[in-house]
C-alpha cells in the first residue's frame, strides 16, 4: 500500500469522568482498484457497550463473569454524535450485534485514487482495566484501539469485531494528534512530539507521525515509563520486572535486544517503540517465572530480559509487518517464538526449565530438572496434543481455544520454525526471516510472501511445510517397526501412522547420545530405507522431540541391546521422558467419614501428561477403619480428528472403601465411553454415550432391611451439554437393568443469565421403573432429596448418614429437593421440577415441586422452597429451607440440621472450575 489515509485528531481528556471528547477528520483514500459505495470503520472500544456483541459472547463462552456483571459505566463505549462530509451529515449505521463496526454509505461512489474528507464527533467512555490490561485504572488511561479507524481493504474489506484477541488489522496512517489534558499527567507513546503548551493547569501536546501503526497512548498520573535511547531507536517501557533493574543494566539489556532484532530481522521503520506492562500481560512468559517473587526461581536479570524481549519482538513485528491479523497471525508468532528460543540459547545457554528449583532435594534427580528452559515450549504444546486439543497452525485466531491462542499455537508455530532450522540450517532460516522482514516492512503481507522468502533462502524444498504441515489436521506419529543389519548398513522399516507428508529425521544413538542424523523425505504410509551403520545401539525418529507427535514413546528401536528402552522408576510426579519406560509413585490422600483420612502410594504410568494407555494401583490405609482400602484401574483412549467423534475410552476399574462403620464395599466396573465434540473446538457442546457393567459386593449390615448385599447393574447413559455463562443447557437419559429391577430416567437443566444480571434456573427430572422386584427396600428407589448411590458414583463424604452434618450434603441428582420430606423415595415413578431465580447478586430464591408414586400407594404431591446462596455455582452453595410440605421450616428447633450444602473438595473437579475457560 503506497498511499495511506490521513487523520487529524483533537482530543479533550475529561479526567474526572474517564471520558475523551474527540473531534476527528479522516481523509480516506481509495487505494483499491474498484469504486467504493460504502466505507467501513473500526470502533473497537464500543464492543464493550453491549453484552450481545461478539466480545460479550466470547466472554460468556469462556465463563468470564466480570464483563457480564460489570455496570454500563465500567464497560464504557462510544457515543457517536455525528459523521459528516463537507458539513453534510452522512448516512451511517452499525451492524446488528456488532457495535464495534461502522458502515458509512456514500452518496457518490469513491473512484480509485480519489479521496474523501470525513469528520467525526464522538465521546469515548474508557472501559475499566478489569477486563484486560488496557483501559482506565486509578486515574490512568492505558489506551489501545481507542480511535475510530478506517477499516483495511485488501481485495475486500477486512471486517473484524473485537473479541479480545488484540488483532486489529494494522495499516500505516499519517496522523496529526493534539491532546488536551491536565498538566500533571505524563504522556507516553510512539508518536513524535511536535510541541507542548501549558495554560491554567492544562496542557496541549501536539503529536505527529507520517507512517505510524502503533497508536497506543498511555496517560498516567505518575511517570512510570523509563525511556532509553539506543543506537536503534528510543524505547519506552514500564514492564514490571524491568523496574527492578538498575537503569544502567536496563539500558544495556534494551540496547542488546534492539541490536539483536536489528541483526536478525532488519531496521525498525520508526524512531520510537513502546513496550508496556499492558502489552506484556497480553502474552506473558508462562511458567514458573509467574510465581510470587519470594519463590521465583529465575534471577531478576533473566526475568526482565526475556519479558522485555518477548514484548518488544511482538511489537516490532506487528507494528511494521501488516497482515490479515486474524487469519495469518501464526507467521508473526512463528518468528517471535523462534527468535525467543534463539535469544535464550545465545545469551542464557545454561538456563534450566525449573531454574533454581532444579537444585532442590527430590527435584534435582527428576527429568524435569534436566530440561533446558526452551524445552518448555514442547512440553506445553504436548499438553494439548495428548488431550486431542491441539489445533492446526493456520487456524484463525478467533477459532482457537483460549489456551491455544495464548500458548499452544504460538509455541507450535515457533517449534515448526525450529524444525525447519534442523531440516535446513539456522543460517538459511534466519536469512529467510531477514528477507521477509526487509521486503515487507510497512506493507500488507500474505503467507505467499513468507513462503517466497523462505524458499529463496533455503536450499531444500519447503513446499511440504506450507502445503501440508501448517494445515495439517491429523495427528503426527512415526514409528520404527523393524531394524535389520545388512553388512555395513541398517535396513529400517518406518511407519507413518497418519500419512503426513513431512520429512522426518532418523538418528543413530550411541552410548545414550545422538551420533548421526539422516533426513528421510516425506512418505505417505510405510517406507523401507537403508543407512550406513555407524555402530548405533538404538535408532530414533524425531529424537529431538520438536515434531509434535501424539506418541513419542514409540520412536526408539533397538539395534544391539535387548530392550528398545530401559526401565526407569520415579518417585513423585515428573515430566515424561520418551527415552525410558517409566513407572511413577506418589503419595495419595483422601477422606471419608468411615475410613477417616486414608493415605498410601499410587503406582501409575501417566506422568504429568495423559497417555492413551494408562494404569494405576493405589492401595491406602484408613486411619479410622484401620483397613486396607484403595482403587486400581487400567484403560485405553482412542483419539479421533476431523470428525465429531472425539474419543473412545474403555477400561476396567476396581475399588474398596467403607460405606458405613466397619462395613466395606468392593466395586468392579468394565466400561466404554464415547465422547463427541464439534470440530469447532471453541463450541461448548459436548455429547457422551457410555455403557458399563458394574458389580458391587457389600458387607451385610445387620441393621439394614436390604437383604441382597451383592448386585450387578448394566448401565447405558447418554448426555448432551452446552455450558456457557449466559446460557446453560444439559440433558441426560439413563437406563439401568439388574436382576431385580430395571428403570429409566431423564433429566434436563436450563439456566439463563439475562442482561439485567438476573438468572433463572429450571430442572426437570422423571424416573420410571420398568420392573421392580425389590420393593421391600428403597435401596434402588428414586430419591427425592438424597440418592442412595448404590453404584457409588457420587462423592459422598458420609454416604450412610441419616443425621448430622454429613447427612446435609446436597447433590443435584434425581428429585433435587432440598427439604427432607416423606415419602422420600419412589419405587414406581417420580417426576420433579426444580427452579431458582436471582433475588440479589448471589442470593437466590428456590422452589421444588414433585409427584411421587409408590406401588400400592396414592400419588403424593410434594413441594419445598427457600433461599439459595450461590457462592460458586455447582461447587459451593448453601440452601436454607423456608416453607415446604412440612409447613414453615424457619424457626424450628432443628433448623440448623435442615440446611443443605454443596462443597466440592475433589481436586480434579475443582481444577475444572479454573480450567474450563482455557479448554
Amino acid at each position: 500500500m503506497f498511499a495511506q489515509h490521513e487523520m487529524n485528531v483533537e482530543v479533550d481528556v475529561l479526567e474526572a469522568t474517564k471520558r475523551l471528547k474527540v473531534q476527528q477528520e479522516i481523509i480516506f483514500k481509495n487505494t483499491t482498484s474498484k469504486s467504493l459505495t460504502e466505507l467501513w470503520f473500526y470502533d473497537w472500544i464500543n464492543a464493550y457497550s453491549n453484552k450481545q456483541s461478539e466480545l460479550g459472547k466470547r466472554y460468556a463462552q469462556e465463563y468470564q463473569r466480570r464483563f457480564h456483571f460489570a455496570s454500563d459505566e465500567e464497560r464504557g463505549g462510544t457515543k457517536l454524535n455525528s459523521i459528516a462530509s463537507k458539513s453534510e451529515e452522512m448516512n451511517w449505521q452499525r451492524p446488528k450485534n456488532k457495535p464495534d463496526l461502522i458502515q458509512v454509505h456514500l452518496e457518490t461512489p469513491l473512484q480509485p485514487g480519489e479521496e474523501i474528507s470525513i469528520h467525526l464527533d464522538y465521546e469515548l467512555n474508557i472501559p475499566t482495566t478489569k477486563f484486560n490490561s488496557y483501559g482506565y485504572e486509578d486515574g490512568n488511561f492505558l489506551l489501545k484501539y481507542w480511535l475510530i479507524l478506517p477499516a483495511v481493504h485488501e481485495e475486500d474489506w477486512i471486517l473484524y469485531s473485537d473479541k479480545e484477541l488484540f488483532d486489529l488489522p494494522t495499516q500505516a496512517l499519517a496522523i496529526d494528534l493534539k491532546i488536551n489534558l491536565a498538566a500533571s499527567y505524563h504522556l507516553t507513546s510512539a508518536f513524535e512530539k511536535v510541541n507542548e503548551e501549558e495554560l491554567n493547569n492544562r496542557k496541549t501536546i501536539h503529536l505527529k507521525n507520517d507512517t505510524l501503526a502503533q497508536l497506543d497512548l498511555y496517560l498516567t498520573k505518575l511517570k512510570v515509563f523509563e525511556t532509553i535511547s539506543t543506537d536503534y531507536g528510543t524505547l519506552s517501557t514500564n514492564i514490571g520486572s524491568c523496574a527492578k533493574l538498575n537503569p544502567t543494566i536496563l539500558a544495556i539489556v534494551s540496547e542488546r535486544i534492539l541490536a539483536y532484532l536489528n541483526e536478525e530481522l532488519g531496521a525498525y521503520p520508526y524512531d520510537r517503540i513502546v513496550a508496556s506492562e499492558s502489552d506484556y500481560q497480553l502474552a506473558p512468559i508462562y511458567g514458573l517465572n509467574q510465581l510470587p517473587s519470594f519463590i521465583r526461581p529465575f534471577p531478576d536479570g533473566f526475568q526482565s530480559d526475556i519479558s522485555l524481549f518477548k514484548t518488544l519482538t511482538r511489537n516490532y513485528l506487528q507494528n511494521s509487518v501488516f497482515i490479515n491479523s486474524r487469519k495469518d497471525q501464526w507467521m508473526l508468532d512463528a518468528i517471535q517464538i523462534y527468535l525467543m528460543m534463539d535469544y535464550v540459547d545465545k545469551f542464557y545457554p545454561n538456563t534450566q526449565l525449573l531454574g533454581s528449583i532444579s537444585e532442590f532435594p527430590l527435584v534435582e534427580w527428576s527429568h524435569a530438572a534436566s530440561l533446558d528452559f526452551n524445552q518448555q515450549y514442547d512440553f506445553l504444546l504436548e499438553t494439548m496434543t495428548r488431550q486431542n486439543l491441539d489445533q492446526i497452525i493456520a487456524t484463525p485466531q478467533d477459532s482457537l481455544l483460549r489456551f491455544n491462542k495464548k500458548i499452544g499455537n504460538p509455541y507450535k508455530a515457533g517449534l515448526s520454525m525450529k524444525y525447519l532450522a534442523n531440516y535446513a540450517s539456522e543460517e538459511e532460516l534466519k536469512k529467510g526471516f531477514k528477507h521477509f522482514y526487509s521486503t515487507n516492512s510497512t506493507r500488507f503481507t500474505q503467507v505467499a510472501d513468507f513462503q517466497q522468502a523462505l524458499s529463496t533462502n533455503i536450499d531444500k524444498p519447503v513446499d511440504w511445510y506450507f502445503d501440508d504441515y501448517i494445515h495439517n489436521h491429523s495427528f503426527i506419529d512415526y514409528k520404527i517397526k523393524k531394524v535389520e543389519k545388512k553388512n555395513d548398513s541398517l535396513e529400517i522399516k518406518l511407519k507413518n501412522f497418519h500419512h503426513n507428508k513431512i520429512p522426518v529425521a532418523l538418528t543413530q544413538v550411541i552410548d545414550g547420545e545422538a551420533s548421526h542424523k539422516d533426513w528421510i523425505p516425506p512418505f505417505k504410509k510405510d517406507t523401507i530405507i537403508r543407512v550406513k551403520d555407524r555402530g548405533a545401539e538404538r535408532l530414533a525418529v524425531n529424537y529431538s522431540g520438536i515434531l509434535p507427535e501424539l506418541n513419542k514413546r514409540n520412536n526408539f528401536e533397538k539395534v544391539t541391546k535387548s530392550f528398545s528402552k530401559p526401565f526407569q522408576f520415579r518417585i513423585l510426579e515428573d515430566i515424561d521422558d520418551p527415552h525410558y519406560e517409566q513407572l511413577f509413585i506418589i503419595p495419595e490422600f483422601g477422606y471419608n467419614l468411615y475410613d477417616g483420612f486414608f493415605t498410601g502410594p499410587k503406582f501409575y504410568n501417566t506422568s504429568l501428561l495423559p497417555k492413551q494407555f494408562s494404569y494405576k494401583i493405589s492401595p491406602k490405609y484408613g486411619t479410622i477403619s484401620n483397613a486396607l482400602v484403595g482403587d486400581a484401574s487400567i484403560d485405553y483412549t482412542s483419539l479421533y480428528k476431523n470428525q465429531n467423534l472425539f474419543a473412545i475410552r474403555y477400561g476396567l476399574s476396581g475399588s474398596r472403601f467403607s460405606y458405613d462403620s466397619n462395613l466395606f464395599f468392593n466395586r468392579y466396573s468394565f466400561y466404554a465411553g464415547f465422547a463427541y465434540r464439534p470440530q469447532d473446538l471453541r463450541s461448548n457442546v459436548r455429547q457422551f454415550l457410555s455403557m458399563r457393567s458394574l458389580s458391587v459386593q457389600r458387607e451385610r449390615s445387620e441393621e439394614s432391611f436390604f437383604n441382597e448385599p451383592n448386585y450387578d447393574v448394566f448401565n447405558l447413559n447418554y448426555r448432551y451439554q452446552d455450558k456457557n455463562l449466559d446460557k446453560f443447557f444439559t440433558t441426560e437419559i439413563d437406563y439401568q437393568i439388574s436382576k431385580s429391577f430395571s428403570k429409566v430416567s431423564f433429566h434436563t437443566r436450563f439456566r439463563k443469565l439475562y442482561n439485567n444480571n438476573r438468572q433463572i434456573n429450571f430442572r426437570w427430572f422423571g424416573g420410571l421403573f420398568l420392573f421392580n422386584d425389590n420393593r421391600d427396600s428403597d435401596f434402588f428407589s428414586f430419591a427425592l432429596d438424597r440418592p442412595t448411590d448404590y453404584m457409588f458414583d457420587y462423592n459422598y463424604y458420609g454416604r450412610s448418614e441419616d443425621s448430622g452434618l454429613f447427612s446435609q450434603q446436597f447433590l443435584m441428582a434425581e428429585g433435587g429437593f432440598k427439604s427432607k420430606l416423606q415419602p422420600a423415595y419412589a419405587n414406581q415413578w417420580m417426576t420433579t421440577f426444580n427452579t431458582s431465580t436471582t433475588i440479589w447478586n448471589w442470593v437466590f430464591a428456590y422452589g421444588d415441586v414433585g409427584l411421587v408414586k409408590n406401588k400400592g400407594e396414592s400419588i403424593d404431591f410434594l413441594y419445598d422452597s427457600g433461599l439459595r446462596l450461590n457462592l460458586v455455582e455447582d461447587y459451593f452453595e448453601l440452601f436454607f429451607p423456608v416453607y415446604s410440605s412440612n409447613g414453615w421450616e424457619v424457626g424450628q428447633d432443628d433448623y440448623g440440621e435442615r440446611v443443605r450444602f454443596i462443597v466440592t473438595l475433589d481436586l480434579p473437579t475443582l481444577f475444572r472450575l479454573f480450567t474450563r475457560r482455557w479448554y
